[in-house]
């Protein structure tokens, strides 16, 4: 039996123009961020959006939020159509959906105290009422795991890990029920990227929390993750559940981007072949024809530049958009790729089916 989606996104586009002149202003062309996606996230669960820098996750995680007004598309939130709503709407909708943004000390205002800061969003939502506000702030904080006695600190007093749990109790200060997570632990140590992993973890159980979680690296999506949707030059390539992008991934983009994941056994590091792809990434100005991946993918052929493949289901829950899955003169070569990457990281200590992290080194 399906379930049913709670936050879905339908056809999303996040253009932005260039234009030229400054009196006389003119559009000649745009940059296509996002161009066409599409995925789904049932209740309480996490998609976990992954690409290289540049790809568009940021841009489509902005977008559905509408921090930025997408250029088209349907983004829905339970049974409310997020992309219609006028601007007083959006602003009661606002508590349900949150952000926690990458850089853990620009997001925090350096000239507030740490309880004001956390205390801002019921501030501007009207919900603010002194002595019950800083209850509600101390509760926030000691639910991220900080000490409630730190409310009159200021950011640049705080760890970096620490500001990101600021982050986090802002973002959940208003009870909501979905929230983005851009890239939060990225610019943290190993060991602080599993603290904040783990909490992130154990606040959904808590709370009951949807996540789309931004990232750049597959392995650390891994233990959050239900599904992973991987994406390049602003499309999607491969969605799966968390366990199958793993044992079967299928697009060679997705492929390349599990070979570059470091295995902490040096033998094996050592001995495992690397996809490594050639050129560099397209601008989104102009993107390439065809499959936007054509330009670097190693089994590419004048199909794949001449038409667009299209996002389609070729296992129960797995998408694909690749010309060659099922080719029989291209496909066997690509499933042999793949074996190979998955022995070598399965094998490998740390990526057993247990989703725990530890912090070890991945």
């Amino acid at each position: 039996m399906s379930v049913q989606p709670y936050f879905q996104v339908e056809n999303l586009k996040q253009y932005f123009p260039i234009t030229r002149g400054v009196i006389f202003s003119r559009t000649v062309g745009a940059i296509k961020a996002v161009d066409d996606v599409s995925f789904e996230i049932p209740a309480g669960e996490t998609l976990g959006l992954v690409g290289e820098s540049g790809c568009g996750k940021s841009t489509t995680g902005r977008s559905v939020l509408r921090l930025y007004e997408p250029t088209a598309g349907r983004v829905q939130l339970g049974d409310i159509d997020v992309t219609s709503l006028s601007a007083t709407e959006l602003r009661e909708l606002r508590p349900k959906m949150q952000m926690i943004f990458q850089d853990s000390y620009s997001s925090l205002n350096p000239r507030h105290s740490v309880g004001k800061i956390v205390a801002e969003p019921m501030v501007i939502q009207g919900e603010s009422d002194g002595a019950r506000t800083r209850a509600r702030v101390q509760e926030l904080l000691e639910l991220v795991g900080l000490n409630p006695d730190h409310m009159k600190r200021f950011p640049h007093e705080f760890s970096g890990g620490q500001r990101q749990r600021i982050g986090i109790a802002r973002a959940l200060a208003l009870n909501p029920s979905f929230v983005v997570c851009d890239e939060p632990i990225s610019a943290l140590d190993v060991s602080i990227q599993a603290q904040v992993v783990n909490l992130l973890a154990e606040l959904q159980k808590e709370l009951g929390l949807t996540y789309l979680f931004i990232a750049h690296d597959l392995s650390m999506v891994r233990h959050i993750s239900h599904r992973i949707a991987v994406m390049y030059l602003g499309k999607l390539m491969e969605s799966a559940t968390y366990d199958e992008l793993f044992s079967a991934p299928l697009h060679p983009y997705t492929q390349s981007l599990m070979s570059a994941v470091p295995i902490p056994e040096p033998n094996i590091e050592k001995s495992r072949t690397r996809v490594i792809l050639s050129g560099d990434v397209p601008s989104p100005v102009k993107p390439p024809t065809g499959c936007v991946f054509h330009t670097r993918c190693p089994f590419a052929t004048d199909k794949c530049a001449a038409e667009v493949p299209e996002f389609r289901e070729i296992r129960s829950g797995h998408r694909v958009a690749c010309h060659h899955v099922d080719d029989p003169a291209i496909g066997p070569t690509i499933d042999a790729q793949r074996e190979e990457i998955v022995t070598s990281i399965e094998s490998a200590a740390g990526y057993g089916p247990d989703r725990t992290f530890s912090g070890a080194s991945t």
